[in-house]
């Protein structure tokens, strides 16, 4: 007996939204990816905690007129809406009411046993989206990397990759690329 092969259906990010406005969704960790559902790794209390401190450290130092949003949905593109566990966007929180903002200043993912999706996939993705600034809090190798210069590259799960990327362990500083005047320390972004 010959099997079918199986067939995958892409999602639009509008049918997403609609369904998660009907609730259809309520209580699963899902995140539309290039078209697809992807079901969310649970969040340890360790992976957790390293959000927080991450939040607190980039809190800290943002200027007047930027916001920091935790693991809250992007609109990327008409098939993504990913929710990194934090970006930093201009603006007040109402201004976010009626749609997910769509070019954060910096995406940051906190990465344990997710560093391989972060780094290949959801990188992919933020590149082929113009993210400009990209950042993996890694907790596997107690190190920030940060992800600029997005490019096109075919070879790239969504054709796009970051050209530039640089690793700083602690006590080195970042400075986020939409306001140069900041510093934080990699150690106060890692728990």
């Amino acid at each position: 007996m010959t099997q079918a092969p199986l067939t995958l259906r892409r999602w639009k990010r509008v049918e997403y939204d609609r369904l998660v406005d009907l609730g259809v969704f309520e209580g699963e960790p899902l995140e539309l990816i290039g078209g697809q559902l992807i079901v969310a790794e649970p969040k340890g209390a360790y992976h957790s905690s390293a959000v927080s401190t991450a939040e607190y450290a980039l809190r800290a130092v943002l200027p007047p007129g930027w916001i920091v949003r935790t693991q809250l949905p992007l609109s990327l593109d008409d098939e993504s809406e990913p929710e990194p566990d934090l970006v930093v966007v201009a603006g007040r929180p109402a201004d976010y009411r009626e749609a997910h903002p769509a070019r954060p200043a910096l995406a940051v993912e906190v990465a344990d046993s997710s560093l391989h999706f972060d780094r290949h996939r959801k990188g992919s993705l933020y590149a082929r989206a113009g993210i400009e600034d990209y950042w993996i809090v890694n907790l596997v190798d107690h190190v920030l990397e940060i992800y600029r210069d997005p490019s096109p590259d075919p070879s790239a799960l969504y054709g796009w990759r970051y050209r530039s990327v640089t690793t700083l362990p602690p006590p080195a500083f970042a400075v986020p690329r939409a306001f140069a005047s900041s510093r934080i320390a990699v150690a106060d972004l890692l728990p």
